[in-house]
């Protein structure tokens, strides 16, 4: 095998080549597996998994069309438009969150983008739940820079907004926000100082190549994003993916695989589709990098595995969740 495709021990790059990403998808599926947990094993325990749950503060009615999307006011889907939750609510879910053993509590909004009347609800949210003592993370749509820097001082250590596919495949799936309007927000939140969580979606018809660009967007950041929360599309009637073939598993993990060898440092998260894999599928995940949920029952409105579930598959596998002390230290002695 050649350097450039990338060998244990091979330093932190921002410079992927499709070709080479290629490459590595390309590689025989044991061979693959190996090399990402011999990768994984460098940087992280390998029986040890963040855990985080996410709560939907403010449900439906999205100005955006992201096809994959339920919350979209473009689809026809169950969901309704809701408003804001209140903060007592928030903490409440987030209190539950913590006794259940998640480190980290995530508050999503179906926005287009954060509008400055809901900014001060939203950081008081952000300190409340970090004077529980668990990290916090937002999604909110795009983001301005004064925004980002108020969230910061709120005590934000998260914000999550996903690149979702390659830059060639996006236009087929949203047309109503660039890949540039993405990629501004991810540099807003880090120049205010907040880790960024981005990741993507696979599912979506999208091809090989389009997985592997993805995974190039996110990788040749000045720093790779410190969480890559990996979504397999979820189906939703009333949504245009509704009915698209589903990806093979074993592309799934090829992905994943591929993901912690190219974000050696990076928390790689099983997030939207758990509730529709086996437990031998998340083992396989487990084995290929991922280190990194989503806990509870429900991701902002689709279904995910209820918490005993996960906890008898922990213990089936002898993988203990990752304290939030533990999440930080492993941040401040891994940054890329």
């Amino acid at each position: 095998m050649t350097q450039t495709i990338a060998e244990p021990n091979a330093p932190i790059r921002h410079d992927w080549q499709l070709d080479e990403i290629e490459a590595l998808f390309d590689l025989p599926f044991n061979d693959l597996l190996f090399r990402a947990q011999t990768v994984h094993r460098q940087h992280f325990d390998a029986n040890s998994v963040q855990i985080s749950t996410l709560l939907s503060i403010k449900t439906g009615g999205c100005a955006e069309d992201c096809g994959y999307c339920p919350q979209s006011a473009h689809h026809p889907s169950a969901v309704k438009a809701e408003p804001l939750m209140p903060l007592d609510k928030v903490l409440e879910s987030a209190s539950q969150a913590k006794a259940t053993g998640a480190s980290r509590f995530c508050m999503g909004a179906a926005w287009r983008n954060l509008k400055d009347r809901d900014l001060e609800r939203v950081a008081a949210m952000v300190e409340g739940v970090k004077d529980l003592g668990l990290e916090t993370c937002v999604t909110l749509g795009m983001l301005e820079q004064h925004q980002a820097k108020r969230l910061k001082e709120a005590g934000l250590d998260y914000y999550n907004h996903n690149l979702d596919t390659s830059p060639e495949f996006y236009g087929d799936i949203i047309s109503t926000r660039t890949y540039q309007d993405r990629l501004d927000t991810l540099s807003h939140v880090r120049e205010a100082g907040i880790h960024v969580c981005s990741g993507g979606i696979v599912g979506m018809g999208e091809g090989r190549n389009d997985r592997a660009g993805l995974l190039a967007s996110l990788a040749n950041l000045p720093s790779h994003p410190e969480s890559v929360p990996i979504n397999l599309l979820v189906q939703v009637e009333g949504t245009p993916l509704d009915g698209i073939q589903a990806l093979d598993p074993f592309e799934f993990v090829r992905t994943i695989a591929v993901a912690r060898i190219m974000m050696p440092k990076s928390f790689v998260r099983l997030s939207a589709g758990r509730e529709n894999m086996s437990d031998e599928l998340q083992a396989m995940a487990f084995l290929a990098g991922a280190n990194s949920i989503f806990y509870g029952e429900k991701l902002l409105t689709t279904d995910n595995p209820d918490t005993d579930h996960d906890q008898q598959l922990f213990a089936r596998l002898g993988i203990t969740p990752l304290e939030v002390n533990k999440v930080s230290e492993q941040h401040c002695s891994s940054a890329a």
